[in-house]
This record gives structure tokens, sequence and C-alpha cells, in this order.
């Protein structure tokens, strides 16, 4: 008798699961390849480009107990170590800011996270739609959040990665204790919650989604039911079991909280709290819009506080809270639509913490990652149904292949929406130019890019744009900080002087007003008035890397060896192998001006831009102008190793070997330690031969 072997069903459907993974990976690549070399933004400032802390590898133990080594601004500071570790691991292995390096690691964790999400959605679906399609629907939402445009808007922006490593943990946590019921008595989904809260303060919102998802999905009960008198045991029991996770949730949040002693001016409470949570309820609108229509995003929007609780987008957004409250309460009744109803929880849920507390930014756009989620999840789940319920119509003459085009259209749409964004993200002209387009009321945004356009010298127009953006924040210290450099750059130095003055005056607690003043009393050459301001400036943040920078300088102008030996060994301490700090140390020795006093560094607002730029046009294959770049740098900043390293690999592009040669030497005089210089010298020496 003759056998007949028939492929398992199983087989095949497990094959073509992992084709169509791995095509969804490879359109997650394509369409986030153009943003690996996008550069630094906004807070990156001083968390990331300024935080010398970063910058050594035996500073991780004290990121778990030293809230001041997250930034160098001390109105910004907070405990998140886990976040900080991986800059500095970031740091270590790109050899400093090379942005390819931070934007991989972000883009990693990133693709962690849609994995574990496919096996969460694949464990809930399974629960409401046939086991055998539950996979397919599954990596169709994980395929659909990973591509999804609004995420761009987290991935780009290098500082919130503590939104992706937070959602990851919560992620991890969650899948951890749906799918190893048995094995919960050991306690693994509390040590992943506990590591996610060293990274945002949005994990306190993980028992919350356990609590529903053990009455939804094991007692099976509906959010109906849940207050009935026979039910009220199960409920009682389902908050009893999440205990030992609260307790430690709550304490290591209190720990990390405990060690901030400033809150931050930008993210501070300082709206009215009746008015914000109405405005919240637009908000959350808004955020539920993005998901079907991402097409007005920014990077930072000009919404304020809605005062008028008949504005109609107050209307909208109280409607809107209702029907999502409706919608959950009657999803929550069969086990079919118990996802969707979660989904919804989940969504709603993880928006807590950013709208109970009066934050002074009402809406970012970042903010959504965490929240799609569960979002993405009701809308897979509910489309699901609606193609299940009307399963002999897409089976009929095959019109199930209009439902995988028009599924494929959506992803296909996400992904180009991915990339424009990533293209927008690419630089700061480009993405604070988008700002002032998308959010024309936001006054930093403005500044922002009035600073763009000052860092290429064009002061006068910067000015213009600074002015611009005190007709909506005049009371922006920062922004006066700009315009007195920009009125240096113009050698209008009565206004100059004027804007730092009134930047005094605005924030007398903030080191920024007196470092800028400080530095650029330095260019005057007025060496007694620099000091000055940046010991107080110091005394204020003892870790400003501007300042230390400018002490140095003119402790050396006014010959005080000993303060300046002093001042270089505290940068040395903060940051091994400054090759400034050591120059400066050296100088001290010898009783001897090395360093020459700085001539026009208004030419540029900082030299860490220029040599970003210079980065972003090697990548991009732009080598003469990354040469012409990193020349501009040098003629600000001579002693910089980082532009001669540049060059030479610019000109090892080039293979011009001898000029590469010449440029890494000198790289390497300034800093003998300097991290990529050798291997460039080398290069050009063995390509010369």
């Amino acid at each position: 008798m003759t056998k007949i072997i028939v492929a398992p069903v199983k087989t095949k459907k497990r094959k073509s699961l992992l084709i169509s993974g791995l095509l969804l990976l490879i359109l997650l690549l394509l369409a986030y390849a153009n943003h690996f070399d996008n550069g630094f933004h906004f807070d990156d400032s001083h968390t990331i480009q300024e935080n010398l802390a970063i910058r050594n590898l035996s500073n991780i133990p004290e990121f778990f107990t030293n809230a001041d080594l997250f930034s160098t601004s001390p109105t910004h500071r907070g405990l998140r170590p886990l976040v900080t570790t991986t800059l500095a691991i970031d740091y270590s292995l790109a050899g400093g800011l090379n942005p390819v390096v931070f934007q991989w690691s972000t883009f990693l964790w990133h693709i962690g996270l849609c994995i574990m999400v496919f096996f969460m959605y694949r464990q809930l679906i399974r629960k409401a739609i046939r086991p055998d399609w539950a996979p397919f629907i599954a990596l169709a939402g994980a395929g659909w959040f990973g591509l999804h445009t609004v995420v761009a808007e987290t991935i780009n922006y290098m500082i919130s990665r503590s939104d992706v490593l937070s959602t990851f943990f919560i992620v991890a946590s969650f899948l951890t204790y749906i799918t190893y019921p048995q094995k919960r008595k050991y306690g693994v989904y509390i040590l992943l919650a506990a590591a996610g809260v060293f990274a945002k303060e949005t994990v306190p919102v993980l028992p919350i989604l356990l609590f529903f998802y053990i009455l939804l999905f094991e007692k099976e009960i509906s959010l109906y039911d849940a207050l009935r008198k026979p039910n009220i045991g199960k409920v009682v029991n389902s908050i009893r079991m999440l205990l030992p996770l609260v307790a430690v949730v709550a304490a290591v949040q209190l720990y990390t909280l405990s060690k901030i002693t400033q809150v931050s001016t930008s993210h501070g409470m300082s709206n009215p709290l009746g008015y914000s949570w109405l405005t919240q309820t637009y908000v959350w609108f808004h955020y539920f819009r993005s998901f079907f229509l991402p097409f007005d995003l920014s990077a930072d929007t000009d919404l304020g506080v809605i005062s008028n609780p008949l504005d109609f987008r107050i209307l909208i957004g109280v409607l809107f809270v209702i029907a999502l409250v409706i919608t959950i309460f009657k999803t929550s009744r069969r086990p079919a639509t118990r996802p969707v109803a979660f989904g919804l929880i989940w969504f709603a849920a993880s928006l807590l913490p950013t709208s109970l507390v009066p934050f002074a930014e009402v809406m970012n756009d970042h903010r959504m990652y965490f929240a799609f989620v569960g979002l993405t999840l009701s809308v897979v789940t509910a489309l699901s149904l609606f193609v299940t319920k009307r399963k002999s119509v897409f089976l009929r003459h095959k019109n199930y292949r209009y439902l995988v085009a028009g599924f494929l259209l959506i992803i296909l749409a996400n992904a180009f929406g991915v990339y424009k964004r990533n293209q927008v993200w690419d630089n700061e002209e480009s993405l604070w130019k988008d700002v002032t387009e998308k959010s024309p009321k936001n006054g930093r945004g403005w500044m922002n890019y009035g600073l763009t356009l000052m860092a290429k010298g064009d002061y006068k127009q910067a000015v213009v744009l600074f002015n611009k953006a005190k007709e909506f924040n005049s009371g922006y210290n920062l922004l006066y900080i700009n315009l007195g450099i920009a009125y240096g750059g113009l050698r209008e130095h009565s206004k100059a002087v004027e804007n730092f003055t009134t930047a005094l005056v605005l924030a007398p607690n903030d080191d920024e007003s007196y470092s800028y003043f400080a530095r650029y009393y330095l260019e005057q050459n007025k060496f007694e008035d620099a000091k000055n301001l940046a010991e107080k400036a110091l005394a204020i943040n003892s870790r400003s890397y501007i300042s230390y920078k400018v002490l140095m300088g003119a402790c050396q102008a006014l010959g005080m060896w000993d303060k300046l030996k002093q001042t270089a060994a505290i940068v040395l301490q903060l940051s091994p192998g400054d090759p400034g700090a050591l120059q400066y140390l050296q100088a001290a020795r010898q009783r001897k001006a090395i360093i020459p006093p700085p001539k026009n560094i208004t030419d540029a607002v900082s030299v860490i831009n220029y040599i970003n730029i210079s980065l972003e046009q090697y990548n991009a294959g732009k080598y003469e102008e990354c040469i012409r770049t990193c020349e501009q740098v040098l003629s600000i900043a001579p002693d910089n190793a980082d532009a001669y390293n540049n060059i030479c690999a610019a000109y090892n592009m080039l293979k011009k070997w001898d000029k590469a040669r010449e440029a890494c030497q000198k790289a390497l005089q300034l800093n003998p330690k300097h991290p990529n210089a050798p291997a460039n010298l080398k290069w050009a020496i063995d390509q010369k031969r």
C-alpha cells in the first residue's frame, strides 16, 4: 500500500508566520534606514551631549543613587539610572558622541519590544478568536505598532529612550505574568517591573493593567458584574494577588522620587488642576485620532491648558472619554471582545501619569508610544472580529485578497510616514522648522529654530526669530541668553549685556544664565567678570561643563595657576582624559599660558553641534563638506581633537593619505588617548604604503 505523506498544516502556518515576520522586520529596517545618523535634539543636550557622567563607565553604580548624574541641568534632574547606564554604554561603544550608536541602541530595544508585543497579543487574542488565526493577527498587530508613524517620534528622540525602556519592561513583566502563571511565586515579573521603574515613572500603571487582566481573562468577570455582590470576593482576591507587585513598585518608585531635589521647570506642575484635567480629555482624543490619522505630528506642540470649559475641544474631549468608558464596559461583556476592552483600558491607564499631574507640557507626541501598545491590540482585535463575522463574504471570489491588500496599504503608509518623520528629525534645522510650521504658537520652537540659524552664523535672522519667540514666551530666560549670544555675534555689545542681564533677573537660580554670560565676558577679554560669573554658575550647578571651561580660561588669563590646577583636576575627575583640561593642567604646572584666549566663540553656539554636523556629513558621504565644517570648529576651538580626527577620516575616504595622516597626528597630539584617531592614522599609513 502506498502511503501519501501530507505536510502538516501547522508546519505550513508556522513557516508562513516566520516568513511574514521576517518581511515585517525587513520593512521596519527599511523604514528606519534613514534615521540612524540623525543627531541629538532638545533635552539630549543636557542629558547626553554635555553630560560628563555618561563618559565614564565607572559612574554606573552612582547612577542608581545620584539624581544629579542624569542631567547637567539642575531643573531636569531625576533618577533614571537604567537610561543613563545604557547611554554610558553607548558612549563607550561609540568612542564619543557618535549618534549612529545611540540610535541603533534605541532601535534594538524597540525591536525587542515588538517581539514581546507579538507574544503578548497572541496570548490575549487566542482567548477570543480561533487559536490558529491568533498568531497572524498578533503578528499584524505587532507589525502595525512597530511601524506606526507616531512611534518615530519616540525612536528618533534619543532621551525618549526612557519611554522605550519603561514600556519594554512593563510588557516583559506583563508577558511573564500571563504566560507562566504557575511560576508567579518566584517573582520574576516583579523584578522586571522594578527594573522598569529605573527607566521612567510609568511602571505604577502595571498593577492596574494586571488587575483588569485577571478580572477579564482569569476570573472571566465583565466590568458590569465586577461590583455585584457575588463577585466582590473575586475582585478583592485579584487585588490581593497583586499586593507584592504593588509594594515593590511603590517602594522603588518612592526611592527614585526621593532623590529628586528640584522639580523640572519644563515639566513642573504649574497648571490649574481642573482646567488641566479638562484639557487632557481633548489630548486623549488627539492621541486616539493620531493612531488613524498621524498627519500633524510635532516634536514640540503649542497646545496649552484650555481655560474655557465650553471650548469645542473640551466638548469633543469629554464626549470622547465618555464614549471610551462606555465602549470598555460594553466590550468587556463577551469573551470575544474582551481583548478590545483590555486594549482600551491599557490606552487609558498608560496616559494617567501625565494626565492626572498638571504638567506644564500639556501634550507630547512621544507619550503615545506606551499607549499605542494597548490601542493597537484593540484595533486589530476589533478588525479581526469584523472579518470573522463576515468570513463567507471575504472568502467568496477570493475577496480576502482585498483584505490583505488593505492591511499592506496601512502598513506601507505608516512605514512611509516613519521615513518622512525621520527626515524631519534629521537635524536641528529641519526639526525646528517643522515645529514652527506645525506649532506656530510655540515660543520655544521659534527660539530653537533661531538657534539653528545662529549656529550657521546668521545672527541677524536669528534675532528676528528670537523676537518672534518673545511674542509667545516673554518670560523664558534661555530666550534672552540666546539673544545675548546673537547680539554678541553682531558686535552689538550693549544689547548683548542687556539681554544677558535680563536672563539673570528672570532666572537668578539658573546656572545657564550665569555660565553663558560668563562665556561672553571671556570672549571680550573681561576675565575677572568671566571668572566671577562662572563661579556663581558652579555654585548652582557643580557639573556645568561650560562653566568649568570658562573658569579655566579666565584663570589662565589672570595667571591664577593654583586655581587653574584645582579646576582642571575637578574636570578630569568628572571627565577623565578631557583634552582641554589636560592642557590647562599643563599650563598650571608650567605657570605659562598654553591655550590662547577664545575668540569669536559666538560664531558657533556649540562646538558639539558642529562636530555632530560633520559626522552627519561624513555618514552621508559628503567628505569635503565634513572637512569644511571641522575647519570651522578649529577656527573656534583650535584644540579640538575630534575635529582633527573627523578631518582625518574624511581625507581617508577621499584617499588623500598624507593629509589624513597629518590631521590624525594633530588629533593625537591634542588627545593621546583619542578612541578613534589611532585606527584612522593606521589606515592612512597602511594605504599610503
